[in-house]
């Protein structure tokens, strides 16, 4: 991070706190979020909704007592994509319904993103107006990341050595940290005056503006990990079938053993249904223009990085 900047460290929940820490600011970027993936993702949805929806009030609040003008928040394509296919989806398509998300995670991201745009137009105590739009990235992935390409990479290791699956014709986005980055800057730029204000209220699909298949994408880490592709291939329903076993395996054991799913039935669903979105929206509103970057690049960086702590 660059070398004027303040780091705080608290509790998205904690209004004093996070008051605190907004002293003297004009933008808040909202992506404080719990629940994701593996084990987060089976946590109580008191738990989830606390820091999802409880934390979003508290960003709220604390913008209009700040008198914070401008609030981006990080948002999800899992507000509109419940399991049903979607190909080329834009900004038109409804919420999915809350009452049929099959996780806490998708519910309390819908509802925190409905809660922003909802924000739109309040009035701040300074007098001027509050304004609001959210960013619905898929799945990220970048430099730096010691989440989900770690867990891709354990995965492979301890699961996929020797096996794969089929997903032939299925597909979805994903979109690098720095195009997403890129995305945020622009919102920003797009809620002042300069920009006639042209994302308040609005939402807006990001990627890299190409479809891929995951099991494809990912195939280039069996080269980095120095391992030869798999010759045993699945077909995909497979997946589906040992993930909800090893799912009801978690819930039955977890009191007395405790491990965490390789995946989750969610997870493993999204895997095996197309659903891409388009970005016509954000190139035309705000001037977003994804550069083209590859996993194989990423995958050297933390394979880098992770040999660098391994050596102190």
């Amino acid at each position: 991070y660059m070398g004027d900047t303040n780091i705080f460290q608290a509790d998205v929940r904690d209004y004093e706190k996070v008051f605190q820490a907004s002293d003297g600011i004009d933008t808040i970027f909202h992506l404080a979020s719990f629940g994701l993936s593996g084990g987060e993702q089976l946590k109580k949805i008191k738990e989830i909704d606390s820091i999802n929806v409880g934390g979003t009030k508290v960003i709220i609040d604390v913008c209009k007592s700040r008198n914070i003008s401008k609030l981006i928040y990080g948002s999800s394509v899992i507000v509109i994509f419940g399991g049903d296919p979607i190909e080329d989806g834009d900004e038109t398509l409804p919420y999915y319904p809350l009452e049929k998300q099959s996780d806490n995670y998708s519910k309390s991201k819908t509802i925190a993103e409905q809660m922003i745009l909802a924000a739109n137009g309040a009035p701040l105590q300074g007098g001027e107006t509050l304004r609001t739009c959210a960013l619905r990235p898929p799945g990220i992935y970048g430099p730096g990341d010691n989440k989900l390409i770690s867990r891709f990479i354990k995965i492979i290791q301890s699961y996929l050595l020797y096996v794969t699956f089929d997903t032939t014709g299925t597909w979805t986005n994903w979109v690098h940290i720095y195009n997403l980055t890129q995305a945020y800057l622009l919102a920003q730029r797009a809620l002042t005056a300069e920009r006639n204000f042209i994302a308040s209220g609005q939402a807006y699909f990001i990627n890299d503006g190409e479809k891929i298949n995951f099991f494809k994408w990912t195939s280039v880490l069996y080269e980095k990990l120095g391992h030869p592709k798999p010759r045993l291939v699945l077909p995909g329903y497979f997946l589906k079938i040992i993930v909800t076993l090893v799912e009801h395996l978690y819930w039955l054991l977890h009191p007395i053993f405790h491990f965490i799913p390789f995946l989750t039935k969610r997870e493993a669903g999204h895997l095996l249904v197309t659903y891409t979105f388009r970005i016509d929206k954000a190139r035309k509103q705000l001037g977003f223009h994804p550069k083209k970057y590859s996993l194989a690049e990423v995958a050297d960086d933390y394979l880098q990085r992770k040999s660098m702590r391994e050596d102190k």
